[in-house]
């Protein structure tokens, strides 16, 4: 939040001064004043002001020349015209220069205080986003891996400790928690970075083409195969293959994949060569792989193969103050390509984001935000820019049903547990939406044996 936000009024009449000053002080702002608009345009050029009240008529020059000055000079400081004579063709005059906003005299200090607000909101907004961007650019970015979570920093600094081995990673995680990413983040951090990454979708290949899809085939290995062809692990010498989604890769082929891993060579289908290659292999998967070799669906020994570095990406209903970082940078991402001036999202817009579950992931967030920047208007994202099924969610959730018979303070242990998981344990956030000072949060932590979940 800007602290004492600080505004300059600028008036020849000494009463307006006066009172306004007073008024303003009262409310918690800081003041200065001018009484000419070359005296005001000096002082704005050597100090940053949040907000100018200007008289349209002043001595020698005008409050539409210290507009147009602030206009020659980028000075990006919202004006409030004021005037003693109103009329149409002076406030269309004024909006037309570049105010904010114009009123007449003599002042309504209600409507004032709603629009020194509102000035002030949109600049606590910009400075959060910008304050978003700057981290982005510093510590919370991975090669496209946005996060401040301690799952996320555990993340990177895993990707740092096996990037420059060979040793094959396992990732686990739900579908849209970035598992490509996290491999192609491996890859371009270790010695393998100016070779091929190449990626294989199990899922997508029907199991008689796997094989060949692999390992490539000779030319007449079977109907259609017209001439040779590589497969992806000659495509992919020197570097890495991801194989994503190897839980649905049928057991005949993980044999061959594991004689591979084993062996490092392999035969084209068809072929009777050995081809020997030297790849790394990262593999994914969104299903419990331990479960699949349980029901006979996987094979044990390419399991531990294959599990040689696990590596775990937490779902986004779990790391959420990752939330307003990964908005920011997708804002950043869909502003530039879809040629869209967007600022950023209004803090009720950022809390209905944070506090929905994202079955998805963060491929559903992604795309959310590049619906928005599309359909959307205006240059802050509100809650009515947002999908349905995001509102909706966050009525469903306020509607908490308890049984009668519970004990109060199971309601109370339950009801303070919930917010500080949607707060994601920031005492501040969860303290003001529980209506308690932060002390009080902090015993009722504490009384209820509260812990926070690593």
């Amino acid at each position: 939040m800007i602290k004492k936000p600080s505004i300059l009024i600028v008036d020849n009449e000494k009463i307006v001064i006066k009172t306004l000053s007073f008024w303003l002080k009262m409310e918690g702002y800081r003041t200065e004043t001018a009484t000419l608009a070359e005296e005001a345009f000096e002082k704005c050029k050597k100090r940053k002001f949040n907000i100018a009240i200007v008289n349209l008529k002043l001595p020698k020059k005008d409050g539409i020349w210290l507009l147009q000055k602030f206009n020659e000079k980028k000075l990006e400081i919202p004006v409030i015209m004021i005037t003693n004579h109103p009329s149409i063709e002076t406030a269309v005059l004024s909006i037309k220069k570049g105010a904010y906003d114009y009123l007449p005299k003599p002042l309504n200090f209600e409507e004032l205080g709603l629009i020194i607000n509102k000035i002030i909101e949109r600049q606590t907004l910009i400075a959060e986003n910008i304050l978003l961007r700057e981290q982005l650019k510093e510590k919370y970015s991975f090669k496209n891996i946005i996060g401040k979570s301690l799952k996320m920093k555990r993340i990177f600094e895993l990707i740092e400790n096996v990037a420059d081995t060979d040793s094959t990673v396992l990732i686990h995680g739900e579908s849209g928690t970035g598992k490509e990413v996290i491999a192609r983040a491996i890859h371009q951090r270790g010695s393998r970075r100016e070779e091929p990454f190449i990626t294989v979708n199990c899922a997508a290949i029907p199991d008689n083409l796997l094989e060949s899809e692999l390992f490539g085939h000779e030319k007449g290995a079977f109907t259609g195969a017209v001439s040779s062809k590589k497969g992806r692990f000659e495509m992919a010498n020197g570097g890495t293959l991801f194989l994503d989604e190897i839980a649905e890769m049928n057991l005949n082929t993980q044999v061959d994949l594991l004689r591979v891993l084993q062996e490092r060579e392999f035969r084209r289908v068809g072929g009777s060569k050995l081809i020997t290659v030297d790849v790394r292999v990262i593999a994914s998967s969104n299903k419990k792989i331990e479960k699949e070799v349980e029901r006979g669906n996987f094979r044990e020994d390419l399991y531990y193969r294959l599990n040689v570095i696990p590596l775990v990406l937490p779902p986004l209903r779990e790391r959420k103050g990752d939330i307003p970082l990964l908005i920011q940078y997708f804002l950043d991402k869909y502003k530039k390509k879809k040629k869209r001036e967007i600022r950023g999202v209004s803090k009720e817009g950022i809390n209905l984001l944070i506090n929905y579950n994202w079955p998805g992931n963060v491929r559903e967030l992604e795309n959310t935000i590049e619906r928005i920047i599309v359909l959307g208007s205006g240059d802050f994202m509100t809650p009515k820019d947002l999908p349905g099924r995001i509102r909706e969610f966050a009525k469903a959730k306020t509607k908490i049903c308890y049984p009668i018979n519970k004990p109060l303070e199971d309601i109370e242990k339950e009801y303070i547990k919930n917010v500080l998981s949607d707060t994601n344990w920031n005492i501040t956030r969860a303290a003001k939406v529980l209506k308690i000072n932060r002390m009080t949060l902090y015993n009722k932590i504490k009384k209820y044996n509260l812990k926070r979940k690593p």
